[in-house]
């Protein structure tokens, strides 16, 4: 199989590049721009081109990558498949007590905070006007693997403890993230690019870790402490609900704070692999 990864030097598209060859698919990995994609045969395309946690400071790039790019390429290229990756955070506006699936109506106002959200859900709506069926969304979760962005809570939690063996969290220890493993993640966007029977699909853990019992986790592994800033907010997000992608391909994510060790060893931070139980 030909697969195209429009972002493959980005986190999530480089492990999928990576993975893809693996798997003897031929990948191609364009330029970010329209150079050498318009007239030819893309194959299984995934968009991966998008913003993290930066997105507050460009907010024209943001909404040039997610959504007036995505808009010109999906007029103008010849594929197969294409798979939009778009986020979990859109659900910030739902109530807590339900769990998120993709069917949920969601609620955005307006403003400096929601641009991202706002344009992620159009490059969303762009993928889903579209007649053909092998057009579609994957909404991502905090993916987190080896070569994770510092721009993104883990990641800058990460280079503070390699850096500093200690941690200042801006949030309360109730805030929790669902955290999803890259190497689960790039299996299911290949299955969902090839064979998926839906339009819209979470990827996520479907479990939420809050950062008290990340910390506590860091500390017993590391004996690394982190601090809490008096009144920090609590900011905490709905369940994502990912029995989609369970019924559909047997997706059964593992909990970040089972498979920490590895990760924080992947980071270059030490921890005493014995405590690891």
């Amino acid at each position: 199989m030909k697969f195209t990864v429009l972002g493959g030097g980005g986190f999530v598209g480089t492990h999928l590049v990576r993975y893809l060859r693996g798997q003897g698919h031929v990948v191609d990995v364009p330029a970010r721009s329209l150079d050498g994609v318009l007239g030819a045969d893309l194959g299984h395309v995934i968009y991966a081109i998008g913003l993290t946690g930066d997105f507050r400071k460009r907010p024209f790039d943001t909404v040039e990558a997610h959504v007036c790019l995505l808009a010109q390429m999906l007029q103008k290229c010849r594929f197969d498949s294409w798979l939009y990756l778009s986020s979990t955070r859109v659900y910030a506006s739902l109530d807590r007590d339900a769990p998120a699936n993709e069917s949920a109506t969601i609620p955005v106002a307006p403003g400096s905070d929601s641009l991202y959200n706002l344009s992620k859900l159009m490059g969303e709506s762009l993928c889903l006007a579209c007649p053909n069926p092998a057009v579609r969304v994957a909404r991502l979760s905090n993916v987190y693997g080896a070569g994770i962005s510092t721009d993104t809570f883990l990641g800058s939690v990460m280079d503070d403890l390699r850096r500093h063996s200690r941690v200042t969290v801006n949030e309360s220890p109730d805030s929790g993230k669902d955290y999803v493993a890259i190497d689960e993640v790039v299996p299911l966007l290949e299955a969902i690019s090839l064979r998926g029977l839906e339009r819209l699909y979470n990827v996520a853990s479907g479990r939420m870790v809050t950062h008290g019992e990340l910390f506590e986790k860091i500390r017993g592994l590391t004996g690394f402490s982190a601090d809490y800033s008096d009144g920090g907010l609590t900011r905490t997000f709905p369940v994502v609900d990912i029995s989609r992608a369970q019924a559909e391909f047997g997706f059964r994510p593992n909990n970040l704070l089972d498979t920490l060790g590895g990760f924080l060893t992947a980071c270059g931070v030490r921890y005493n692999a014995g405590d690891d139980l």
